[in-house]
Parts: C-alpha cells; sequence; structure tokens
C-alpha cells in the first residue's frame, strides 16, 4: 500500500512539476521582469535559465510531499535530490547532444526533453524512496547539495558565468540584464 501512496505522489508531482515549469517560462516578462519573480522564472532563452523550469517545481514538489511521505517512504532527502539533479543533468546533456548533431533547436524537442526529464527525475526518486533505508549520514550531504543548487540558480541570475549555458542564443545576454539590475536598486535607494 506504501508504493502505491507513493507512486501516486510521485505522479501527481510530475504533473504539478511540469504544469507549474511551462507557467515559469511566462511569469518574468507577464510579471513586468519583477526581480524577485526573475529568480524564480527565465529571464531569457538560456539553457541555464530553463533549468530553473524544472528545479524550482521539483523542490517546492518535495516540499509539499514531505509531510505526506516522511513516515511511509525511505530515504526522502537523498531521493528528492537526486531527482532535482537528474532534471538539469538530463536536459542539458540532451539538449547539447541533439542541437550538436542537427545543429538548431527545436522547441518541440525542447518540450519533449523537459517532460522527459521531470519524469525520470521522480521515477529515481520514487525508486530510493521505496528502497531501503540507506545511511543517514548522506542527510547532511543531500541537503548541502540542494542550497547549492538554490543558490547558484539565484546568484546566476545576476551574476552568470560568460559561458554559452548562461547565454541567451537570441539576444546574446547573460541573465538579468545588470544594468537594469543596477537601475532597480537605485531607484529603491532613492525611494527608501
Amino acid at each position: 500500500m506504501n508504493d502505491k501512496c507513493i507512486l501516486f505522489y510521485e505522479v501527481a508531482g510530475a504533473i504539478f512539476i511540469i504544469t507549474l515549469g511551462s507557467l515559469l517560462h511566462f511569469t518574468f516578462e507577464l510579471s513586468g521582469k519583477h526581480i524577485i519573480i526573475g529568480v524564480f522564472s527565465a529571464v531569457n532563452e538560456s539553457v541555464w535559465e530553463h533549468l530553473k523550469l524544472g528545479f524550482w517545481p521539483t523542490l517546492t514538489s518535495a516540499l509539499l510531499e514531505y509531510k505526506q511521505l516522511r513516515k511511509v517512504a525511505n530515504n526522502f532527502l537523498l531521493a528528492k535530490t537526486v531527482g532535482i539533479y537528474l532534471i538539469p543533468t538530463i536536459i542539458i546533456v540532451s539538449f547539447y547532444s541533439y542541437t550538436s548533431i542537427l545543429g538548431v533547436s527545436i522547441i518541440a524537442i525542447d518540450i519533449l526533453i523537459f517532460i522527459i526529464a521531470v519524469i525520470t527525475g521522480q521515477l529515481a526518486s520514487y525508486k530510493l524512496l521505496t528502497s531501503k533505508p540507506l545511511s543517514l549520514k548522506l542527510g547532511t550531504v543531500v541537503l548541502i547539495a540542494i542550497l547549492l543548487l538554490s543558490l547558484s540558480f539565484v546568484v546566476f541570475t545576476f551574476y552568470p558565468p560568460s559561458l554559452s549555458l548562461f547565454q541567451d542564443p537570441i539576444a546574446g545576454e547573460y541573465g538579468i540584464i545588470v544594468h537594469q539590475f543596477s537601475m532597480v536598486i537605485a531607484i529603491a535607494h532613492v525611494d527608501g
């Protein structure tokens, strides 16, 4: 019975992640390019910014699942961390593999990759949640891994490295335009 309950939450989580991730693609523009919304949404068309569409919804789903599954599932932190890390890994490897072969990105393939990555992450999570308990010492390590990835998404929104992963292929820019961010801070300082 526990396995079916866990499977239900992982399937529901996949639907939640795909739906919320799809919406987050548009929320930065719809918010009038609000800086805080930009931390959680894609601020441009770079691969890195699209990884947020999987990360933040998966983290949210894990937080929502915790209360329901903590007593019936094993290895919760490890399972969720593996799922959270698998999604961007699959997206990056798949995207750069197919675009290096075709020489162009195709939106239908990009969407399919996102869906496959989310489903794979949730399935891996399910397998760990339903496996034998592993070492409790892993809890600290996986918590640090999640915190580092969270911090990376926040910091690299504003200060991305000059690498192709972070570059918007359409505008050629990186992250939130620095002068735009500086103007918001200056306006807030003047108003304060």
